[in-house]
């Protein structure tokens, strides 16, 4: 990516998670009261994830578990404590809209690699390790593909192992890809594809 593709990616970021959050207040501040209630505890909260450069930020999110464990691999377990609300919300991708601040405030953007917790990006050497250069995001390439991961994580006999070799080497390759041939009609691409998965399958499997 030249700096005039991040400088456009960036404007891109700013302009519509201004409108987002503008638009989208009402449904975030219901979900965030509806999702207190259901969890028993903040309907917010907020994690720490590695961002661009390999800096740590927190990520906003709707409270969807009754605890949480700091992995973001999917196991049976975090399936059964995931809340009546809270599957609703990450079926439909949801629990994802408080992260328009997350852009608004430059940590992520729209599209790019999805934000993971220390052991991963942080991790990346040599080539692979110019993903830091891109900020995480809401969506992209590689959470497309990956749309059912849960689902595929769970008939897994060790899920994290199955993660680590065979799901997180393809998606450092596709992200790869992405920013390699990084375009904005691309990104609009990955975004509208995103709403239309959300809005006839929800995000998780049937």
């Amino acid at each position: 990516m030249t700096t005039r593709d991040r400088l456009v990616k960036r404007g891109f970021d700013l302009v519509v998670a201004a409108l987002g959050l503008a638009a989208l207040w009402p449904i975030i501040a219901a979900t965030w009261v509806i999702a207190g209630y259901d969890t028993g505890a903040s309907g917010f909260f907020r994690h720490t994830r590695v961002g661009q450069g390999g800096a740590p930020f927190k990520i906003l999110k709707l409270r969807t578990m009754r605890n949480l464990d700091g992995t973001t691999v999917a196991t049976e377990t975090a399936l059964r404590i995931t809340t009546p609300w809270g599957a609703w919300f990450r079926r439909w991708k949801l629990d994802e809209l408080p992260q328009l601040w997350n852009v608004l405030l430059g940590q992520m953007s729209f599209v790019g690699p999805r934000p993971d917790v220390a052991g991963y990006m942080d991790q990346l050497k040599d080539d692979d390790a110019r993903l830091l250069e891109l900020k995480p995001g809401i969506t992209g390439p590689a959470s497309l593909k990956y749309r059912a991961e849960q689902n595929l994580l769970i008939h897994q006999s060790d899920p994290q192992a199955y993660n680590d070799t065979v799901i997180w080497p393809d998606k450092v390759r596709i992200n790869l890809e992405y920013m390699d041939n990084w375009s904005l009609p691309r990104d609009l691409w990955c975004i509208m594809e995103t709403v239309y998965k959300c809005a006839t399958l929800g995000w998780a499997p049937r």
